[in-house]
């Protein structure tokens, strides 16, 4: 066997090595291809985290302070509270806390409030998608406010002390001269009330300056019982039968004689009257200010502005859309003046510190 081996062996080795020499070249290895690197994915934006509370400054009747606070938190998932103070209030609150604001918005009160706030710098502009629904006149241009309802200034007398009296209800401002109406009517003071700085302008207005307003609110001021702080304070009032006449809006009567004080009545000055528009404005630098656009978004609906009659506040909706309350006083029944906004809102701190240097200082 191993002779056997030996002989096989010199046979295979020249062989393997002619086959080796026929077997065809191996293909050359190709160099790996280069892949494209992957653009990265491009990151998902943030979504802004919603708004968890919003703090409201509310000029209008504390119910409609409370209704409007309740539907805009249910709706929207937002803590909502408020403070309600009156138009002058709302403006002196707003100065002493300008280097750290305690509201983020600030609803409602006549205009001219707003323009004043804007001259010191208290506001900031936003102007709402909702706005294209309010009409030009009843918005400032640049954003400033926007009007959320409206109404005018009126006499709200009770029938039954005029009777006692032997006065017939007031139809003219000099109606309120009377000596008969001494110590019978009533009024907020200018430099708290919004309602009492329109009937003030109304007076600048019509009697053509500011001198001859004041000479007609120094005669008036014999007949006033009392100035007080908040603008319908005095309707309340003439509901009671304290007074005779309170100077307020219409709108503030209506209410307050559907609440029970039926002696009270309504009537406008034929010279005449002033009215406002209540407004809607974001405060500056306010610690909520997401929170507080979406709230003037929303006040500027018409389902927000049906919310009034609800609760008896029944100023007129600025929303053309909204449904306007039986129980509204529309304008077009009542003769205004001229009653310029801006001028008013420009003059108002001059003004309400001569109503105290010449006729009485601001309740405390």
């Amino acid at each position: 066997m191993k002779s056997l081996k030996i002989l096989i062996a010199p046979f295979v080795v020249p062989a393997l090595l002619m086959l080796a020499a026929c077997a065809p070249a191996p293909a050359p290895t190709a160099a790996p291809v280069a892949q494209p690197t992957a653009a990265p994915a491009a990151a998902e934006p943030t979504a802004a985290p919603k708004p968890e509370k919003l703090t409201v400054l509310c000029t209008p009747q504390e119910d409609w302070c409370q209704a409007m606070t309740k539907a805009f938190e249910e709706q929207t998932g937002i803590k909502t509270s408020y403070v309600r103070l009156s138009s002058g209030e709302s403006l002196a609150k707003l100065r002493a806390t300008k280097d750290n604001p305690e509201f983020s918005v600030w609803w409602g009160g006549p205009a001219d409030g707003f323009v004043a706030a804007a001259a010191e710098d208290l506001l900031e502009p936003y102007v709402s998608p909702n706005a294209a629904d309010i009409p030009a006149a009843q918005k400032d241009p640049n954003g400033i406010w926007t009007g959320v309802y409206v109404g005018a200034l009126g006499f709200c007398s009770n029938k039954d002390v005029l009777a006692q009296l032997g006065v017939e209800k007031p139809n003219s401002w000099d109606d309120l001269l009377d000596p008969k109406l001494k110590g019978q009517v009533a009024i907020a003071h200018p430099a708290s009330s919004g309602t009492a700085y329109t009937a003030v302008w109304t007076q600048v207005t019509r009697l053509g300056g500011i001198d001859q307003a004041f000479e007609y609110l120094k005669q008036l001021h014999q007949n006033v019982l009392q100035y007080t702080k908040s603008g319908s304070a005095p309707g309340q009032m003439a509901g009671r039968g304290e007074v005779a006449v309170a100077v307020i809006f219409s709108h503030d009567c209506v209410k307050f004689a559907d609440e029970g004080m039926t002696a009270l009545e309504v009537s406008f000055p034929e010279e005449g009257t002033g009215y406002e528009i209540g407004g809607v404005a974001l405060i500056k630098n306010a610690p909520e200010p997401e929170a507080a656009k979406m709230w003037i978004d929303w006040v500027l609906t018409a389902q927000a502005q049906e919310i009034g009659p609800t609760v008896k506040s029944y100023q007129l909706p600025t929303n053309p859309n909204a449904k306007v309350s039986e129980r509204s006083v529309k304008l077009s029944e009542v003769k205004l003046v001229d009653y310029n906004f801006d001028e008013a809102g420009k003059n108002r701190k001059a003004i309400t510190q001569r109503f105290e240097d010449e006729i009485t200082v601001a309740p405390q």
